[in-house]
């Protein structure tokens, strides 16, 4: 079969994994270096590669991270009180297996959104669908939902995801809808899926948030006692970022 025959069928059967890298394969498969089923083998192997790559970088645009992060590029060093060991544990993923969530949370600057983002990244790359969203950007979709009638159908779509990552929690009271609709979101998730929260303000300190205790307490009853808690705490890396301050980070950016 001549090359061009066999570059429109793989384009017909959509394996273009195989048509990036045929010429490569054949001429390796004419030297000796590849038998037959080695051939066919390795161009099976380049496709499932092209479709992994694909899938990866679709769940990483669908999570809408603000950056790139990584465990690896965290600079534990500059901070040696931060639970370095429970944090790479995290790093596992078991808990996005088991259901259960992460509350990141300490003052401004020593790197929550990082670890938060970090932790993000290795879920989409194990295969997880991920999405990472402010606080005040949650509360606002499902507000809007409210107000055209797609309240459900925005629900659900927060609901679904396998890690719902929501960074700069507990930075002001909830209004009384609000507190509605995250313990809606929470109670939807419960069961299977998992939260990472990034708050500057202590778990302890979130039940007076919610303008219904009865709310609070069912809320947080779910998030606060079924998590691990991560206490991240000491020098902030910002002003690391200043101008004249060095040239900024040397890991990877960390913010809170």
């Amino acid at each position: 079969m001549e090359t061009h025959q066999l570059e429109g069928k793989l384009k017909s059967l959509r394996l273009s994994g195989m048509l990036a890298t045929l010429e490569a394969r054949l001429t390796q498969a004419r030297g000796g270096e590849l038998g037959h089923l080695e051939f066919l083998e390795v161009l099976l192997e380049d496709e499932i590669s092209r479709r992994e790559a694909k899938a990866l970088s679709e769940r990483i645009r669908r999570a809408r991270f603000e950056s790139e992060a990584t465990l690896e590029a965290f600079d534990f060093a500059y901070n040696p009180s931060l639970p370095a060991p429970l944090i790479r544990d995290l790093g596992a993923l078991r808990f996005i297996e088991r259901g259960e969530s992460v509350l990141l949370y300490g003052p401004v600057g020593v790197g929550k959104t990082h670890v938060a983002t970090a932790l993000g990244h290795a879920a989409c790359r194990r295969g997880y669908a991920v999405l990472f969203a402010k606080m005040s950007r949650v509360l606002a979709e499902l507000a809007g939902g409210r107000a055209d009638g797609s309240w459900e159908t925005r629900l659900r779509r927060l609901a679904r995801v396998d890690l719902l990552i929501i960074d700069d929690f507990a930075m002001r009271a909830f209004s009384a809808s609000q507190g509605d609709d995250f313990y809606e979101l929470v109670s939807e998730r419960a069961g299977h899926g998992s939260f990472i929260l990034t708050a500057n303000r202590s778990p302890k300190d979130w039940y007076e948030l919610f303008p219904n205790a009865v709310v609070a307490e069912s809320v947080l009853d779910r998030l606060v006692n079924s998590s691990y808690h991560v206490h991240m705490e000491g020098k902030s890396y910002r002003p690391k970022r200043r101008p004249g301050q060095g040239g900024g980070l040397e890991k990877g950016g960390q913010k809170a």
